[in-house]
């Protein structure tokens, strides 16, 4: 396994790299001193980051000559709202920033996010860098520019398309994960294989026990492939207008599911996208769309890797269609009131799809929450 690869997203003057490799942290002090402007950072990260890789982030970046201070805040998607951005702004100015001072997002999700979003709002924007620390950040989150905090009304409601300066995703951090965060982030590689890619979703039945596993060449692997998907789609269509949407296969069942659990543990991000992905391919089997085989193929692979694939699989949750179609319908995708969705005709054959019957969405969420 070659030590690193790089990836451009190719957005003209606002281009960036995605770093892809082992062992990064310890030399990212020199891939970020010709991003920023300045001579400062501020490293926002979370507290069960933070005891990790901390240290390792400052030394780097203190060797290089830069200065940096550092915001610890509480870890989990409580965090990515409303009140602990403006916390998090007040926090920034206390330290008499200037435009030219770079944010360090140093975590998973939730800090990306929220630390994108406070950077595109203070001082009316000040650069910032992603380096993601879990596998779902890596392969998503971290990329692309979509940056936001969640409502009571639902996830990502707030928010601002605002790209990073440059990305450092190193492969060797997610040796620190929990499975269950490895899962949850598989979730989102395997739904690049299901968009437009057929034989990478092969590859991964192939191999994604082995990259769940901790196989580090296969990590890499998936983190390199789902990031140059990610780019290529972000080049064309940076706001989303047309064919971005189709990286939200799962999510409009997903994020109605995390927003019902009111975005606890009880459910994380990427097992919300693997029970989002199925529904999807359950509604599309309804709609004669796709196979039937094709929709079993899909959940067997997410079964064996140990991600949720029915409703009922998540305990003590009681699942109501009307309440999660009442979720649906506050989520970004949808318009003039009507439900869209990103549907698939195949493996690798996604599409976008509008004015979904909601009866039709009813069906298959009942049937989902009727499995064992």
């Amino acid at each position: 396994m070659t030590k690193h690869k790089c990836i451009n997203v190719a957005l003209g003057d606002r281009s960036y790299d995605i770093i892809i490799g082992c062992k990064l942290l310890d030399e990212a002090g020199i891939l970020i001193k010709p991003a920023i402007r300045g001579e400062r950072i501020i490293i926002i990260t979370d507290q069960n980051v933070a005891p990790l890789y901390l240290n390792t982030l400052k030394l780097s970046a203190e060797k290089e000559g830069i200065k940096v201070k550092e915001i610890i805040l509480p870890a989990g998607e409580q965090t990515k709202s409303i009140s602990y951005f403006e916390k998090l702004i007040d926090q920034i100015l206390a330290l008499k920033i200037d435009r030219k001072v770079a944010l360090v997002a140093l975590g998973g999700g939730v800090i990306g996010d929220l630390t994108g979003y406070v950077a595109a709002s203070i001082l009316r924007g000040i650069d910032f860098i992603q380096i993601p620390t879990t596998l779902l950040s890596q392969v998503d989150s971290s990329v692309g520019g979509k940056t936001g905090i969640n409502s009571k009304n639902g996830k990502n409601l707030i928010g601002a398309f605002y790209q990073p300066r440059l990305v450092i995703a190193d492969i060797d951090v997610l040796d620190s994960l929990p499975q269950r965060e490895i899962l949850a982030g598989y979730a989102e590689v395997v739904k690049y294989g299901l968009i437009n890619n057929s034989e990478f979703f092969i590859w991964l039945e192939e191999f994604g026990l082995e990259l769940c596993a901790g196989n580090k060449e296969y990590r890499q692997r998936a983190v390199l492939k789902s990031c140059s998907s990610k780019a290529e789609i972000v080049a064309k269509d940076e706001t989303e207008q047309n064919m971005r949407a189709l990286l939200n296969l799962g999510h409009t069942f997903g994020h109605a599911l995390e927003t019902e659990t009111g975005f606890s543990n009880k459910l994380l991000h990427g097992e919300s996208i693997s029970l989002g992905i199925c529904l999807a391919f359950d509604l599309s089997l309804l709609l004669e769309l796709c196979s039937k085989s094709d929709a079993v193929r899909i959940r067997n692979h997410f079964s064996a890797v140990g991600l949720p694939t029915y409703l009922s699989d998540i305990s003590d949750i009681d699942w109501d269609a009307n309440t999660l179609l009442n979720h649906m319908l506050s989520d970004k995708k949808t318009e003039n009131g009507k439900l869209n969705f990103i549907l698939v005709k195949g493996i690798g054959k996604s599409f976008i799809a509008q004015n979904i019957n909601p009866k039709n969405v009813q069906i298959v969420i009942e049937q989902a929450n009727q499995q064992r």
